[in-house]
């Protein structure tokens, strides 16, 4: 591994038209660059001074738009590991649906949307659960709307569907085929997941998952990315609880990646960025949420930003792009404040 910080240079990409395939229609390509983050809304005291339902960190959603637009050349996409809005809303849709249109309307009227990155969005906890006592519960309404009103940033629908309580299977309790899916990409396998279904919270359907990834291993995926929005593993600063909540439903779905040579699990949930590799040269976690939510009080060095992937054949370069924001007011604009990086190593396989 080779790890490079705090480098003073411009952010860089590949460009090219996005497709998504079957992996009997995967075409390689050497070369290319996504870039992923997640957690951007604000915290719930900052609501009421937010109008038309806009529960969003404006001025770092806006800057990430307008960065990713200006890398030379772009990258294929841009994807958002959940906690968009604030969410929570007391089982109000019409709320949840305003907020996702505000932020739907922050993207397309940013330089981004003119580009030929795809956009691919999924729910965090912040959208799909309701604060229910002192527990946070997965609300099937609320699922629903997010996948109303986020449609044309959904990228699959080939995810798994509704079982009940059954052994043998994920138990799911509502359909979950557009909250986590599959889709190929430059003879490379995606796997979005929703961490936080209906009365599953804080698991991962890792029968489903498991039999995604023997798929994509047997049809020869190059690499095998996942995206979700709660950590699999704590990091040193981690403050809530992620998949650690159900650690045995994490630790099967853990194992499958590491049987199928899977090479990183990115997430959020924890608002700031950090990796860990549970067994050496094995998956990857990197933890990518300091889009523009609230920060940690005990990160050293706290700064919002986005993570850069570039893809190569045998290896993947990741690196965190970071801007200092203000302690004090960390929705206040800084444009004083460069974006540069602040960590980065490379992953091989061999």
């Amino acid at each position: 591994m080779k790890i490079s910080s705090f480098l003073l240079i411009p952010v860089i990409g590949i460009t090219a038209l996005l497709t998504f395939s079957g992996c009997n229609r995967n075409p390689v390509i050497d070369d290319y660059t996504f870039v992923v983050t997640g957690d951007d809304r604000i915290a719930p005291k900052e609501d009421s001074a937010h109008p038309e339902w806009n529960t969003i960190n404006e001025y770092q959603v806006k800057r990430l738009f307008k960065e990713v637009s200006e890398m030379k050349p772009l990258p294929r996409m841009l994807i958002i590991n959940g906690d968009l809005v604030l969410g929570y809303c007391d089982g109000d849709t019409n709320k949840l649906a305003n907020e996702l249109r505000a932020w739907i309307k922050l993207y397309k009227e940013s330089p981004l949307a003119a580009t030929s990155v795809k956009l691919i969005a999924f729910p965090g906890n912040h959208e799909t659960n309701e604060k229910i006592g002192s527990g946070k519960i997965a609300s099937n309404p609320d699922e629903r709307t997010f996948v109303r009103e986020m449609k044309d940033y959904i990228a699959g629908d080939n995810g798994p569907h509704y079982t009940g309580f059954r052994p043998g299977t994920d138990s799911l309790m509502s359909n979950q085929n557009q909250l986590t899916y599959s889709f190929n990409y430059g003879g490379d396998h995606f796997i979005i997941i929703n961490t936080d279904g209906l009365a599953r919270e804080s698991r991962i359907p890792y029968h489903w998952l498991e039999k995604d990834l023997k798929t994509a291993h047997d049809d020869g995926a190059r690499h095998i990315f996942l995206f979700a929005h709660k950590p699999a593993w704590p990091t040193s600063m981690s403050g809530e609880a992620g998949l650690n909540e159900v650690q045995a439903n994490r630790d099967s779905a853990w194992a499958a990646m590491e049987k199928y040579n899977a090479d990183v699990y990115f997430c959020s949930h924890y608002h700031f960025w950090d990796t860990i590799c549970p067994h050496r040269g094995k998956t990857y976690e990197v933890v990518c949420g300091n889009a523009g939510a609230p920060g940690p009080k005990d990160w050293t060095g706290p700064y919002y930003g986005y993570t850069v992937v570039k893809v190569h054949p045998k290896t993947i370069d990741i690196t965190s792009m970071g801007r200092d924001y203000d302690l004090t007011d960390y929705t206040a604009a800084r444009d004083d404040k460069p974006t540069v990086i602040r960590a980065a190593f490379t992953i091989g396989r061999k």
